[in-house]
């Protein structure tokens, strides 16, 4: 009898405090969608960015909101700062358990994200789409994907990279440490093209993301290979420390150097003329078609959505084209 009142007292306690935590969730900083009825917003939905008050995702949630308002959807925009990974699947969580209509999220190939959108937003018939960054549809579930055809990207970067080096030389590849798919695909589509030219050499470094890791990662091919001739940040976070220390050891001048306009310096590099080539991205299309695509779904106007994904408009970039 002790023992099960010293149980009973236990799973109360535990029961007490779990109740706690998920008011204090609901209680954060992240309001929720306001309900539906007769008078307010038609569809609740919710964006969900791992990249807050950077401009590419500035751009994706301007465009998202602007078609929220001409479909009289109520949207709402979360996020996390840093790539705090930990943060962002908790607001995915509360999105789900909040049973929103709707979920547009920066895709995360990671187990606990497609667990999250596989099985849990998939029990409470909640559809979630991939915006800019996708993950694979088989193993997350998702509705679709809008952003750029990330293959094809990678593809143009290894043209233009072709252009200005010539067909020989070598090329380093640097991408994150937990190499993310968006970036595996960039880097099918760089290979896919320099797989014609066996007088490039093209080798692949995971980096670390954190700025001293990136210099020391920089630092350190820079010594164990002095002949290269180009640099790709297929993670565009990381060419502003990159580039940094490669002014730090020599003049950037040698150097062929590309990489995407989804970092937080990429814009600002290409526009100081360090860049040789950029691929530009079109993140307000992508906001807006995220929006439209998952309102027509909810309407059961486009059932099924198209498994592939919606790609949006890309364009290479080149120097010179930064001075016209």
């Amino acid at each position: 009898m002790r023992k099960i009142i010293i149980f009973g007292t236990i799973g109360v306690i535990l029961c007490y405090f779990t109740i706690i935590s998920i008011g204090k969730a609901f209680r954060s900083d992240w309001q929720l969608p306001s309900a539906s009825d007769g008078d307010q917003a038609q569809y609740r939905l919710v964006l969900i960015t791992q990249e807050l008050d950077t401009p590419f995702w500035e751009k994706v949630g301007k465009g998202a909101l602007q078609q929220a308002e001409a479909e009289g959807a109520n949207l709402k925009i979360w996020g996390s700062y840093g790539n705090n990974q930990e943060d962002f699947l908790r607001q995915v969580e509360i999105a789900i358990q909040s049973k929103v209509d709707g979920i547009i999220v920066q895709g995360l190939d990671t187990d606990i994200f497609k667990e999250l959108t596989k099985i849990k937003a998939a029990f409470y018939g909640i559809p979630v789409i991939t915006v800019a960054n996708d993950v694979p549809m088989e193993e997350s579930l998702r509705r679709t994907y809008v952003g750029s055809d990330q293959v094809l990207a990678g593809e143009m970067i290894a043209r233009q990279l072709l252009s200005d080096m010539g067909e020989e030389g070598t090329v380093i590849l640097m991408g994150d440490s937990h190499q993310k798919y968006y970036q595996e695909q960039r880097i099918d589509g760089i290979y896919q093209v320099l797989k014609d030219y066996p007088n490039v050499q093209a080798v692949y470094v995971d980096t670390p993301t954190t700025r001293e890791e990136v210099f020391q990662a920089t630092r350190d091919l820079l010594n164990r290979m002095p002949e290269a001739d180009a640099f790709i940040a297929v993670n565009a976070n990381i060419a502003g420390a990159m580039i940094q220390e490669i002014r730090s050891r020599s003049q950037v001048a040698p150097y062929y150097i590309y990489t995407f306009d989804d970092g937080t310096e990429s814009i600002t590099l290409y526009e100081q003329g360090v860049l040789d080539g950029m691929i530009e991205q079109s993140p307000e299309q992508m906001g807006r078609m995220s929006v439209e695509k998952i309102v027509r779904w909810l309407q059961r106007e486009e059932v099924p959505l198209d498994a592939d994904g919606y790609f949006t408009d890309i364009r290479m970039l080149k120097a010179m084209d930064a001075h016209e």
